[in-house]
């Protein structure tokens, strides 16, 4: 079906849009120009910008934002192409016109579109090449989520499907890229999970430049991007040329030219657009067959329509555009292929090296003249009473949003009551905590929206997910409902609470960090948890943070972790993962060592979610059975009250000596051979502290502050390593030892920091643990080391 214009304005004028298209244009440049060349610059270090690669979105975001959008919509901006954006919010009066001489610099309008850090509305934060492209997917993934699940507009509904561009029901996701971004793995690895093909509200509009930052790229085949994009099933609109072109090609012999411009290399092309009008007549025609045809067909047209008329490629030209755009149907996703050339517009049109290359002093004065600008006053707008004026009045009365009223989140219980007993593992007491809270706080556990690539049954998720379902539009069947010998059940339906992706760690964490903004998106508080293998938490992380940079809050929980999966080798034996938790801005990293422990960790860690002030989480699990009697759980209700808001703020002191001469401190899955080393060790008369990390993270945070150097709270530090009680000591863990190496600064003690640095071999825990040095005989040996 054809989608109408927005209901209530009458088709923009041609001229009023090539006004607005010019102004911005200049607008988006002299942001650029000022940055570098007006603006005083005591360092001398580059600011940078990306002038050709503004230009060639010009006139895709002034048909977009001018004619097609609604207040319901959202659009992923080309990272490049940020000051058109804020070039666009100027004139629909969303940015004040003392921010326009800031960009890049410190407290003004950033080198990327950002959500929490530029001053005027930003739908989505990019600037990671390919993982803000993708954000639009994951977002109308969580719209949907959102409206089923906690009422609003059923986004997969026939009346959705009937009438998407109402302002009352959900908006279309659009995701402006960059050709070059198509060469990332993550974008494919989106598009082709079988859940985006029915996500109707996508519509990707790739600005099809054919040049990267180094060169004019040869080998771009629109052909070969309409075939994949079409096999992944998108709908493909191809907006390859103008009007004024089309209209040679009408012409007697048209077709030869046609052919001879489709044919010709992506170089050869953009060598055509540094021709003068004399050049071109010689070089466009070829050598083939037809060159003498092409030579005729070009033969009357007068200079200035021939160097028009070569330049008139679909992407630029805002007819054609309009016509793509009508062309949607919102059943399936969108993609429409713009021919665009980089620089469209700028002297710098066309030039293979024009990525970042910056206007002179002179090139912009001859710019200021095409345009009719005025280089002392570049920031003028529109006179009162123009066509132009009123267009970007009216444009920004139809995509004025109402404040989002944010619902506050549920209460989440601190402790569920019970004490773990027998032997269990922290990888299964993740589903068995999400269980006890929805039984304990059904509103808080009907928040909660589990996700996870393939791997749900091998990460102890399959009671949860048999108690709430799985997420799914429309209701489908389980054929094997009746099967009595299938212990995991898919049942899905639009009430269930788990999200299943295809094996692709990426969008995993994009999923997770769109559900994690819809508090500040649409209001609604979700607690997103995602469940991935820990090796793995690598391929994740760029998207994760990115995430995380943008306002997503979410939980991310790696299991199995460490060499503890000795039977599985070095190749699923993650190693440097405590670091990267250590070391994420945003975000709160655990690695509890009892079952008791992770559901302390998880309460608190959803409570952080879905708020203003939210932080995200990474939990690190083991499938390492451990005797829950060795935590040794308080039975005093202060007491265990006192244990949990220490396990809670990173570590807390599980065994006492009378007269510590040594510390042993352990993380996760290695706490049993610290306790064992600290059994023998007394053995020998050496008397020693056991200490419990749970978050490396908090307690480094706890040091800073201790310093001056953070406002975290420090308290944790004199309550676990007090002064009086300072020995030399042993850290241990499943991971890179200088995780917990900085614990010996806190009393200046002597240390020795135990862990995995280098990968494993296949084999028994105990020939594993003692291959890393992170056995109990090797805790000992260290100890003694440091008393003598």
């Amino acid at each position: 079906m054809t989608i109408a214009s927005p209901a209530g304005d009458a088709r923009t004028t041609t001229d009023a849009l090539r006004t607005v298209e010019d102004r911005v244009l200049w607008l988006s440049t002299s942001m650029i120009h000022h940055a570098n060349l007006v603006r005083p610059n005591p360092t001398g270090m580059k600011v940078g910008g990306h002038q050709a690669s503004c230009a060639s979105m010009v006139s895709i975001m002034t048909s977009l934002w001018f004619e097609q959008l609604r207040p319901g919509d959202r659009v992923s901006v080309k990272p490049h192409a940020a000051p058109v954006l804020h070039g666009i919010n100027y004139l629909l009066g969303l940015l004040d016109e003392s921010y326009l001489t800031t960009l890049r610099e410190f407290g003004g309008l950033q080198s990327y579109p950002s959500r929490t850090k530029d001053p005027d509305p930003v739908d989505y934060s990019t600037g990671s090449v390919g993982i803000g492209a993708t954000a639009p997917i994951w977002g109308a993934m969580a719209r949907r989520y959102i409206d089923t699940r906690l009422g609003g507009d059923a986004a997969g509904s026939e009346a959705v499907r009937a009438d998407r561009r109402s302002d009352t029901v959900l908006g279309r996701q659009y995701s402006l890229v960059g050709d070059a971004e198509l060469d990332e793995g993550a974008v494919w690895e989106a598009i082709l999970d079988p859940s985006v093909a029915e996500l109707g509200e996508l519509v990707w509009v790739v600005d099809l430049n054919r040049q990267s930052l180094d060169r004019v790229v040869p080998n771009i085949a629109a052909g070969r991007l309409e075939a994949m994009f079409a096999a992944a099933g998108w709908q493909v609109i191809a907006v390859r040329f103008g009007r004024l072109l089309e209209t040679l090609f009408d012409r007697d012999g048209g077709s030869a030219l046609h052919t001879r411009i489709l044919d010709m290399p992506n170089p050869e092309y953009q060598r055509l657009l540094r021709c003068d009008a004399d050049e071109l007549r010689h070089r466009l025609p070829g050598k083939g067959s037809d060159a003498d045809e092409v030579a005729r067909v070009i033969a009357d047209v007068d200079d200035a329509t021939l160097l028009a008329a070569i330049r008139n490629l679909g992407g630029h030209d805002l007819d054609a555009l309009r016509t793509a755009y009508e062309q949607i149907d919102d059943t399936r996703p969108t993609v429409i292929l713009a021919y665009t050339i980089k620089g469209h517009g700028l002297p710098t049109e066309g030039h293979p090296q024009n990525h970042s290359s910056l206007l002179t002093v002179e090139q912009y004065g001859e710019l200021a003249t095409s345009l009719g600008m005025a280089v002392e006053d570049p920031w003028s707008g529109f006179a009162d009473g123009t066509e132009a004026a009123a267009l970007c009045d009216t444009v920004a009365r139809r995509l004025r949003r109402d404040p989002v009223e944010s619902t506050a989140p549920p209460a989440v219980p601190t402790d569920i009551g019970k004490t773990p007993t027998g032997t269990s593992t922290t990888q299964a007491a993740l589903g068995r905590a999400l269980l006890a809270l929805s039984r304990e706080a059904p509103e808080a556990s009907a928040r909660v929206v589990t996700v996870s690539p393939d791997v749900s049954s091998t990460t102890n998720l399959a009671g949860w997910l048999n108690k709430v379902g799985v997420w799914s539009p429309d209701e489908r069947r389980n054929w094997f409902d009746d099967d009595t010998e299938t212990i995991m059940h898919w049942r899905e339906r639009p009430t269930g609470q788990h999200m299943e992706l295809g094996i692709a760690e990426t969008n995993l964490a994009g999923l997770i960090g769109e559900l994690g903004a819809t508090w500040s998106r649409w209001g609604q508080p979700l607690f997103p948890i995602g469940v991935l293998y820990d090796p793995f938490v690598e391929r994740a992380l760029e998207p994760w943070s990115y995430g995380i940079y943008a306002g997503g809050q979410s939980i991310l929980v790696g299991t199995p972790s460490g060499v503890t999966l000795a039977a599985e080798g070095g190749a699923h034996q993650s190693i440097t993962t405590p670091s990267i938790g250590l070391e994420q801005p945003g975000c709160v990293t655990y690695e509890p060592a009892f079952a008791l422990d992770v559901e302390w960790i998880l309460l608190s860690c959803i409570a952080r979610l879905g708020r203003p002030d939210g932080t995200s989480s990474y939990l690190r699990l083991s499938t390492r059975p451990v005797d829950q009697r060795l935590a040794d759980v308080p039975a005093d209700p202060a007491a265990r009250e006192r244990r949990r808001r220490h396990a809670v703020a990173g570590a807390y002191l599980l065994r006492r000596a009378s007269s510590p001469q040594i510390t042993l401190v352990g993380m996760g899955a290695v706490i049993t051979e610290t306790l064992a080393a600290a059994d023998r060790l007394a053995g020998q008369g050496v008397d020693a502290d056991v200490v419990c990390v749970t978050s490396p993270g908090l307690v480094f945070e706890a040091t800073q502050a201790r310093r001056g150097l953070s406002d975290a709270p420090s308290w944790i530090l004199d309550q676990v390593f007090p002064a009086d009680r300072a020995a030399p000591m042993v850290t241990v863990l499943d991971g890179h030892p200088h995780t917990l190496a900085f614990l010996t600064g806190v009393n200046a003690v002597r240390g020795a920091a135990l862990g995995v640095s280098r990968f494993g071999q296949v084999g028994s825990l105990d020939d594993v643990y003692r291959l890393h040095g992170i056995d109990t005989e090797s805790i000992i040996r260290a100890a003694l080391d440091l008393r003598r």
